[in-house]
């Protein structure tokens, strides 16, 4: 009878053990799905890493020269220099 407990109790474990590595915390469709959105997210910080490097660019050249303070005038608030005149071409 002895004989018998042991593979048994031996199998119960295997099958245990075996069942964790399918639907379990640590199962395979639980880590390539951690994997996927680990995936996502380094692209969604490389993105923004991105755009904060353009902006912090933007930053240094506003508070290194004019040229960029007058660019931006001249196209956002439509603003020209003394005895210039303002010119806009529409699309038709």
């Amino acid at each position: 009878m002895t004989s018998r407990v042991v593979p048994a109790v031996l199998i119960v474990l295997l099958v245990v053990i075996h069942a964790q590595l399918w639907v379990g915390r640590g199962s395979l469709p639980n880590v390539t799905g951690l994997q996927r959105k680990l995936e996502a997210q380094q692209a969604a910080n490389a993105k923004a890493k991105l755009a904060n490097d353009q902006l912090a660019s933007e930053v240094e050249d506003l508070r290194a020269g004019l040229g960029t303070v007058e660019e931006k005038a001249r196209l956002e608030l439509g603003m020209v220099k003394p005895n210039e005149i303002f010119v806009q071409v529409s699309p038709q």
